[in-house]
């Protein structure tokens, strides 16, 4: 699907979210309050778009998804101006990164919102060696030369089918990205678009899921 040119923001997003800095301009936050936010925990796709659920590890997560798009809507916003998106994602089995052979890469997942793709990258399970190792462009967006798993915040998870016998190939992410938006709803989309042509089953060679999702509406107040 082609989609919009993907937004570039000026500014930065303190850890805290106590200041937004806007070229010249100082933005003081008056308000910032989480609108949605689902770890899948009570069973509940409220708003979801290709919602689906299933147990891995003693854990209920969304997925697990391949070449799929799933979307959450939320709507009835407070007033804001800026958006923040917390989704927690788990990258399961063989990721291959950014190599554009057309056989195993590259493999891509993406965030946007409404129609606006907001972040696309790449990232790689692949052990990574002096001799062989297929670079992710996480936590940049594509292309950029990253050692696999650069970024992640849980790396010794076992896979999910594939290699569901072996440890650290299910890596999970933390993806955090601000917007401005002022709109009363909001889309929020995710997905991938992953290449595997010489396995039986691309599924079982790769896939990923959702953890959690937070969506945080903030009001600021430009000085």
């Amino acid at each position: 699907m082609k989609l919009l040119p993907r937004l570039r923001l000026p500014y930065l997003f303190t850890v805290f979210g106590l200041l937004l800095t806007l070229g010249s301009c100082v933005e003081t936050v008056e308000n910032q309050q989480i609108v949605y936010f689902n770890n899948f925990s009570n069973l509940n796709l409220e708003g979801f778009e290709n919602g689906k659920l299933f147990i891995w590890r003693n854990d209920t997560i969304a997925g697990y998804y391949h070449n799929e798009e799933v979307s959450v809507n939320v709507k009835d916003l407070p007033a804001h101006n800026f958006v923040k998106i917390t989704a927690e994602i788990l990258i399961h089995d063989s990721w291959d990164g950014n190599p554009d052979d057309g056989i195993s890469g590259p493999d891509f997942w993406y965030l946007g919102y409404d129609r606006t793709e907001l972040f696309r990258t790449t990232f790689s399970n692949s052990p990574c060696e002096s001799t062989y190792c297929l670079y992710q462009s996480y936590p940049n967006e594509f292309f950029r030369v990253n050692r696999p798993k650069t970024g992640a915040i849980q790396t010794n998870l076992p896979g999910l089918c594939i290699f569901g016998a072996f440890a650290n190939y299910t890596t999970r992410y933390q993806v955090e990205k601000l917007i401005e938006h002022s709109n009363p709803d909001i889309k929020i989309y995710m997905g991938a678009e992953l290449i595997q042509e010489n396995s039986p089953d691309p599924i079982c060679d790769e896939s990923w899921s959702i953890a959690s999702i937070k969506v945080e509406a903030i009001q600021t107040n430009r000085k």
